[in-house]
């Protein structure tokens, strides 16, 4: 721990170490034919390896460290790459350059972006990217052809150890489920997040049910754009922020590439993954296919996926670009249940569930536009369609009681949504300075049937209902519309200084359409039953606005600090599900708050070190969290169980730090082939509900661990690569009361866990070997308590495991 406090140390006062070079090489990036500064092209000094970005204004500085001659390659997106040459002398220690860039007649951005971002796995957002203004905002960049780890079984822990402040829910070995929440949010299947796969919506209903029960093969990846809260004006109005994925393309220079890669792990895992992709004349196309089975740790935790995707993108003209996708999905999992508290100290192995059964069918198609008016100006459209059905069959009962073994309770759920948003980029200048306007719109349409009732007493997956047309349980239909119109500008008020303020305007309607039975029972028979209609409309608009600004220090470093207001629906389709477990307010109302950044961020040291600190407030008015409440039982009379409903007020702030360095070019020589990188995230946060129910005033906002600190280190030599992360989470509660423990587990404390993984690979000309093992010491911990499925109860992590993959690209 002291040499990790050391290096933490070191990687935070390392930026003032970047003043003292005598040497350097500073100048402007601009467009040839309109002479306009470039914003972060990416230079790269051949023979000190240094890396840096261009400032908003399109200035750089490189420092060198002796007099000579030295190579400038400069990169971007959309240009063609620039090589310069300049000698220093004891005469003539500093050179000023003016670097023209000019357009390409192509789009290359798949193939720059690569090279662009440098050795590090992590980066940021450029200041405009694409279609998007992310200016001033809170942003992180993971690239996956740099990522180390267990890619095969999406392993969240490792994909994202450079994100600082997220909380991580393990809920099985295999990756199906995302599930991860930023600065207090609830991780459930991720849905504080605004997911979406190449620009365009994932979930399962962005308004009324906003799960994502398919979550992207890392394997068909090429970067994971996170952005936080700040992301309310482009994005929706969610507290938690913008989750993109973006998929590989083929290879620009081929017509055909093929690579299979498969991947044998503890516990009968096995992955294989398969994708063709290439360009021949005007058309680019990639496509994969991923099966996946595994036995599971636990007894009755076999699971089989199958996932497939395709692009065309066709290129007509040097201007416009359209795009056709489709993605695939189904698996089938059985879930081994939760435990109690006990049962877990006593074997976190075990299994009480063996009839319970979840099951996934995902179909997610998309149309895309991109279309260049000018150099200056561009269009960005994406229209999506999903067809996506999800089941979860099994005993919901207390997890401290056994399977009763009678009838299973039968979860459906079908979604069908429509989406279409269009954005209109223009660049401009304002007294010399460059300026960005963005405008967009965005109409959407959902359709949420739930239904809920007994299916058969078996053991297998029979996803069939015993009394289809009139159910036991419950039978809804949730239509939604959404329209919005947004608008964002960023203002370079001079070289250094940029403010960018937004506005976001929301119509919002959602409505619920069906039924549900009050049952009650005796001796494990009914005695009482009445059916309720039920039938609600609920219309709301709304304005959001937002404001950013940075301040550039100097050529890659900066202030910067955002303001936006955020706001989250409820959802009816959490009103329609009869949980033994759960109980859910039905006045339940909307939540509404703001998040605001401050921080600094940038490379030093030659661009050897990458880092962002940064702190965070965060209002969440009318927070939506689990309470308790007595409800009638035919065992002990009543029993407490979880309640969802609106806590009250919460404030949550903190701390947020990423530092990465390349420690052997620092410290040994920085012209060796090898390559330390060490990098340290950490995050302190805390929360407190500051108003509402007098109950909870003063207690500590849920699902917040206090301390999370993800450190390690990766070492490179040409096609040798090996990596150590450690990730630490301190103890937290898991819901508003604060409770430590309840009888049926639902509710309590997630104890302080720490787990260690290694892997190592060698690439050698199309052939690329990976091995690791994750948790390395094989801890015992857990990461939730689950009210519903995978549970109820305790979800017990992965203990050590191994696995080995190959990979040939033909």
């Amino acid at each position: 721990m002291q040499r990790i406090l050391i290096t933490a140390l070191f990687l935070s006062i390392a930026p003032m170490l970047a003043f003292a070079q005598e040497y350097s090489i500073v100048g402007i990036v601009v467009t040839k034919d309109e002479a306009l500064p470039v914003d972060r092209a990416t230079l790269f000094l051949a023979e000190t390896g240094a890396v840096v970005e261009t400032a908003h204004d399109g200035t750089f500085e490189l420092e060198a460290a002796a007099p000579g001659p030295y190579s400038i390659t400069v990169f971007m997106p959309g240009f063609t790459t620039m090589v310069k040459e300049v000698t220093l002398s004891p005469e003539q220690p500093v050179a000023a350059l003016e670097l023209s860039l000019e357009e390409l007649s192509i789009d290359m951005e798949s193939v720059e972006v690569q090279a662009s971002r440098g050795i590090y796995s992590m980066s940021r957002l450029r200041n405009v990217e694409g279609a998007a203004i992310y200016a001033a905002k809170k942003s992180e960049l993971i690239e996956l052809d740099k990522a180390m780890g267990n890619l095969a079984a999406n392993n969240a822990r490792e994909i994202y150890k450079s994100v600082p402040g997220l909380n991580i829910w393990e809920n099985d070995g295999a990756g199906l489920q995302l599930a991860i929440g930023a600065r207090g949010l609830d991780p459930n299947r991720t849905s504080n997040f605004n997911t979406r796969q190449n620009g365009y919506d994932i979930s399962a209903d962005a308004l009324g049910y906003p799960e994502s029960y398919y979550t992207p093969p890392a394997q068909a990846l090429q970067r994971i754009e996170v952005v936080r809260g700040a992301a309310s004006l482009q994005y929706g109005t969610q507290f938690g922020g913008l989750l993109n994925f973006v998929f590989k393309e083929g290879p620009r220079d081929r017509p055909f590439e093929f690579t299979t890669e498969n991947t044998y792990g503890s516990f009968g895992q096995f992955n294989t993954f398969n994708s063709v992709g290439g360009t021949v004349g005007d058309l680019n196309y990639y496509a994969f296919y991923q099966y996946k089975r595994g036995d599971g740790w636990r007894p009755n935790s076999g699971y089989e996926q199958h996932t497939a995707f395709g692009n065309l993108q066709w290129k007509p003209t040097k201007r416009l670009e359209l795009g056709l996708e489709y993605t695939h999905m189904n698996y089938l999992a059985q879930q081994p249940g939760g435990l109690a508290d006990f049962e877990f100290q006593q074997d976190p192995q075990q299994s009480k569930r063996a009839r319970n059964w979840f099951k996934v069918d995902w179909n997610l198609a998309a149309l895309t536009l991109d279309y260049r008016l000018s150099s200056r100006t561009r269009i960005n459209w994406r229209s999506f369609l999903l067809m996506a059905q999800r089941d979860a069959l099994g005993e919901l009962g207390p997890i401290n009681r056994p399977d009763p073994l009678r009838e299973r309770d039968l979860i459906s759920g079908k979604y069908q949504n429509f989406g279409s948003e269009a954005r209109l980029l223009h660049q401009y200048k304002v007294n010399d300075q460059l300026s960005t306007f963005l405008l967009g719109a965005r109409v959407y349409r959902g359709f949420t049937e739930n239904r809920q009732g007994d299916a058969s007493a078996d053991e297998g997956p029979d996803f069939r209902f015993l009394n289809p047309e009139d159910l036991e349980q419950s039978n809804y239909e949730f239509p939604s519309r959404n329209v919005s119109v947004f608008a964002e500008n960023l203002f370079n008020i001079t070289p250094r200084l940029s403010v960018t303020p937004g506005a976001r305007f929301e119509y919002i309607r959602t409505a619920s359409d069906g039924y549900y039975k009050e049952r009650v029972f005796s001796g494990g028979e009914v005695i009482f039953e009445r059916r309720l209609e039920d039938e609600r409309v609920n219309e709301r608009s709304l304005v959001l606005m937002g404001l950013g600004v940075g301040y550039q220090l100097k050529p890659g470093i900066e202030l910067y600090a955002n303001y936006s207001q955020n706001y989250r629906a409820i959802n009816f389709s959490d009103l329609a599900v009869v949980n033994p477990n759960l109980v859910v307010d039905s006045l339940l109302t909307d939540e509404r708050g703001y998040n605001a950044d401050i921080g600094i961020r940038g490379d030093a040291l030659s661009g050897r070190l990458r880092f962002d600190v940064s702190g965070f407030y965060l209002r969440y008015n009318d927070r939506i969290g689990l309470s308790e409440i007595s409800i009638p039982d035919p065992i002990v009379i009543e029993r407490l169980v979880a309640f969802r409903t609106n806590i009250g007020d919460a404030r949550i702030l903190g701390l947020e730090a990423f530092a990465e360095a390349d420690f052997w070019k620092l410290f040994v020589d920085q012209d060796s082939p090898w390559s330390v990188l060490a990098f340290v995230n950490f995050s302190y946060l805390q929360g407190t509900y500051i108003s509402g129910q007098r109950q909870f005033t003063g207690n500590d906002v849920e699902l917040i661990p206090p301390v999370s600190l993800k450190t390690g280190v990766t070492i490179r030599r040409g096609g040798f690569s090996c990596s150590y992360l450690l990730s630490y989470v301190q103890e937290h509660f898991s819901d508003a009361t604060n409770a430590r423990f309840v009888a049926n587990a639902t509710r309590g404390v997630i104890p302080t866990y720490t787990v260690m993984d290694v892997s190592a690979s060698y690439a050698w000309k199309r052939y690329r070997v990976q091995a690791g093992v994750n948790n390395l010491a094989d801890a015992s911990y857990f990461t939730r308590r689950a009210t519903g499925y995978p549970g109820p109860g305790i979800i017990p992590a992965e203990p050590r495991r191994f696995y080995l993959g190959l990979r040939i690209k033909i």
